[in-house]
């Protein structure tokens, strides 16, 4: 079997534009609603995840000004230009090993999740491994054409996310919103620990902006981007709170589920509407995975000079066995803290750091000339 060939493998600003929330939004979500309830009263988690959300849009267009100051270059070669090709090499490393501990607590946790919806018979193992196959096989063709695949599943997600709303408008109780403000500073403070870790991904900016054939307008794209996945949590968070209340809502394991399960389409269309949310749901997890394996795929690329089939091969089942390790649910969610520490850790650090070394350097290039 042959797979499509694109003309070439460059893409739009566009098309990062969208790659940016389909990374991020994934897994997370499921259980977001949760965590956020457990720290806040009634429904003032939306603030924490509108604080949250402007913090990491602004985080992300600093990484795509960053990258698209050094357009047609990999993060390998404009980084060791400002920090030196080894210390260069190191950071891709770094960053490359957060794409695959994210890409195999994606891989864990949604394998999880299908055998308690879907599969209760089947072992995890096996759900795993051939998530983990139709992942390979997406990322083993056409780069471009991964980006051409979050054009097509995002409006899909959104559509099924603003369907759960729409029907489930009838259990909606305005009281559960009530009180507001009610929330102390300590709880915002947890609320905005539980909620940054449903914001990491925007590090993919930092390699792919090397693909975009104009990549001018990449930093406005990353930020509009990364716009939308704020406000999706927050849509999200408030149909939970609304249907099941603050205190119920905090001891659902996966609210968004459970809410899709109230559903009765009218004329018995459909029986089970959340097996329908389940399926295109996983469209939004296979996206954050592929694009997580692959930028990783990409860094190592840059660094090895290896061919990409290869690079394939040997880190299949490495992310296979990292995410079986974890041998029970607590340990899974203490990958996943470990996997969001590192994350926002290494995007923060590096971004931070390669900016302000490329001021510096700019502006004495500048007073030279």
């Amino acid at each position: 079997m042959k797979w499509f060939e694109y003309g070439d493998e460059t893409i739009s600003d566009k098309e990062l534009m969208i790659a940016v929330p389909s990374i991020t939004i994934g897994v997370g979500i499921l259980s977001l609603p949760r965590f956020i309830a457990k720290d806040t009263v009634s429904s003032d988690g939306w603030i924490t995840l509108a604080i949250s959300g402007i913090l990491f849009i602004g985080l992300a267009w600093l990484i795509a000004k960053l990258a698209s100051s050094y357009p047609n270059q990999t993060f390998v070669e404009y980084a060791g230009s400002l920090v030196t090709k080894p210390i260069a090499v190191i950071l891709t490393f770094l960053l490359a090993v957060h794409g695959l501990i994210l890409g195999a607590y994606v891989m864990r946790v949604i394998a999880d999740i299908a055998k308690e919806y879907l599969f209760d018979r089947t072992p995890v193992e096996v759900i795993a491994l051939s998530f983990l196959l139709v992942v390979v096989y997406a990322i083993s063709g056409s780069r471009a054409g991964l980006f051409r695949l979050n054009m097509m599943f995002f409006p899909i997600i959104i559509f099924i996310t603003g369907a759960v709303g729409l029907f489930a408008i009838a259990w909606f109780d305005p009281k559960n919103y009530l009180p507001v403000f009610k929330t102390d500073f300590s709880g915002y403070l947890s609320s905005f620990k539980s909620s940054s870790f449903s914001f990491i991904g925007s590090g993919i900016i930092l390699f792919y902006t090397c693909l975009v054939r104009k990549p001018k307008k990449v930093p406005k794209m990353a930020a509009l981007g990364m716009s939308i996945v704020p406000g999706l949590y927050i849509v999200i968070y408030l149909m939970c709170i609304g249907v099941f209340g603050n205190l119920a809502t905090a001891n659902l394991s996966y609210p968004i589920i459970e809410l899709a399960k109230e559903i009765e389409i009218p004329g018995g269309f459909f029986e089970r509407f959340d097996s329908i949310f389940f399926v295109i749901w996983i469209m939004s997890i296979f996206n954050t995975m592929v694009m997580a394996f692959d930028v990783s795929v990409f860094a190592f690329e840059s660094i090895f000079k290896w061919k990409k089939i290869q690079l394939i091969l040997v880190l299949t089942p490495i992310v296979y066995l990292m995410g079986m390790f974890p041998q029970d649910l607590i340990a899974v969610v203490r990958f996943g803290e470990f996997v969001s520490y590192y994350g926002i850790s290494v995007t923060f650090f590096v971004t931070i750091g390669l900016y302000i070394i490329s001021t510096i350097k700019r502006r004495k290039t500048n007073a030279k000339a």
